[in-house]
């Protein structure tokens, strides 16, 4: 049964939701040019491109709502190991060792500036909020409506006031919103919090929530570094670069990446800013990571493709790589999965 979330989540005034300016400037970053944070890489989708996207578009049906599968709900603290929970999209629960912390947190109904128009999501939250245990951290990494949800980050702000960790700009949003407890970083910037190494890595992708902040706060990924080995979210992005230098500053290795495989489609529109599941397949071979995990998909319809299409096109990519399908996990919402102390 369809249950409208917002209702649980604090109201916002109109006046956050529908920010059109930015007044910050960064000129100490090296990616800040000619008034706006850049990508390392050519490559941007102009408003022609947009246009001809809406007027061609052929979107696939979605179902109108999904029922999830049941799980039993995340234990409230680890006293070693790990445990990773998918939520939906890309909002993950990571229970690392006795640090609980979450990415993109989204409880809300649409990921848009609008209550009543936008994308709207087909199923439930894997984990509901009062079954959510408390966060001391969360990975924010960058301002679209489907990463950050301002009336869930004021909730979580309200329960508990996690530390926010995320890129330079973002911290104007949040603090509009009455968010205070939050870190901005650049690329290549860590954080240090408790025993956890908090590094903030570069992504291929954009940024924007009105007509006037295009570009303004800068987006990436995060590699957090613990005593039991590294995980990797890599947030929203295409193909880059930006896969060989984090796996030439983790040379050890990575124990887990989370990595986008939904909302590719039409490519030649998507591309510059997501990955497809081939593109992910060849990210997690990049990384080197021991085990990857798939995020970004099944709950919004953002883009073209079937609902179903990721996870068939990700099976598809494995085995044309020849590698262990086992070792990168597709999770049902509301599914953990434990990975043993080292």
């Amino acid at each position: 049964m369809r249950h409208t979330y917002d209702a649980e989540l604090p109201a916002l005034p109109v006046r956050d939701r529908l920010l059109r300016a930015h007044p910050q400037t960064h000129p100490g970053s090296p990616h800040w040019q000619q008034g706006k944070f850049v990508n390392q890489e050519a490559g941007v989708r102009s408003g022609r491109a947009v246009w001809r996207w809406l007027r061609t578009r052929q979107p696939q049906p979605w179902p109108a709502w999904v029922e999830n599968e049941s799980f039993a709900p995340p234990p409230p603290r680890l006293t070693a190991g790990w445990r990773v929970s998918f939520i939906n999209h890309a909002t993950i629960l990571l229970q690392l060792g006795p640090y609980n912390l979450i990415t993109d947190p989204v409880w809300a109904e649409r990921v848009s500036p609008f209550a009543f128009v936008g994308p709207r999501r087909v199923r439930a939250p894997g984990i509901a909020l009062h079954d959510l245990p408390p966060i001391d951290l969360v990975l924010l990494s960058h301002n679209h409506y489907d990463h950050m949800d301002l009336a869930t980050l004021r909730f979580l702000h309200e329960r508990e006031r996690p530390l926010i960790l995320t890129g330079l700009g973002n911290g104007f949003y949040l603090r509009r919103a009455g968010i205070d407890h939050v870190r901005e970083m650049d690329w290549w910037q860590t954080q240090v919090w408790q025993d956890l190494s908090c590094h903030f890595v570069p992504a291929r992708h954009f940024s924007g929530r009105g007509i006037g902040d295009r570009d303004q706060a800068l987006w990436g990924g995060f590699v957090i570094d613990t005593a039991q080995g590294s995980l990797y979210f890599a947030g929203d992005t295409g193909w880059g670069e930006h896969f060989a230098q984090i796996a030439a500053r983790w040379p050890q290795g990575l124990r887990l990446a989370l990595l986008p495989i939904g909302a590719y489609e039409p490519r030649w529109f998507m591309r510059v800013a997501h990955m497809n599941p081939e593109d992910a397949v060849r990210a997690w071979r990049t990384l080197g990571a021991e085990q990857a995990m798939a995020i970004h998909f099944n709950t919004f319809q953002l883009t073209d493709e079937r609902i179903d299409q990721p996870v068939q096109d990700l099976h598809a990519a494995i085995a044309d790589a020849g590698l262990d399908a086992a070792k990168f996990w597709v999770l049902h919402e509301g599914e953990g999965r434990d990975l043993p102390s080292r």
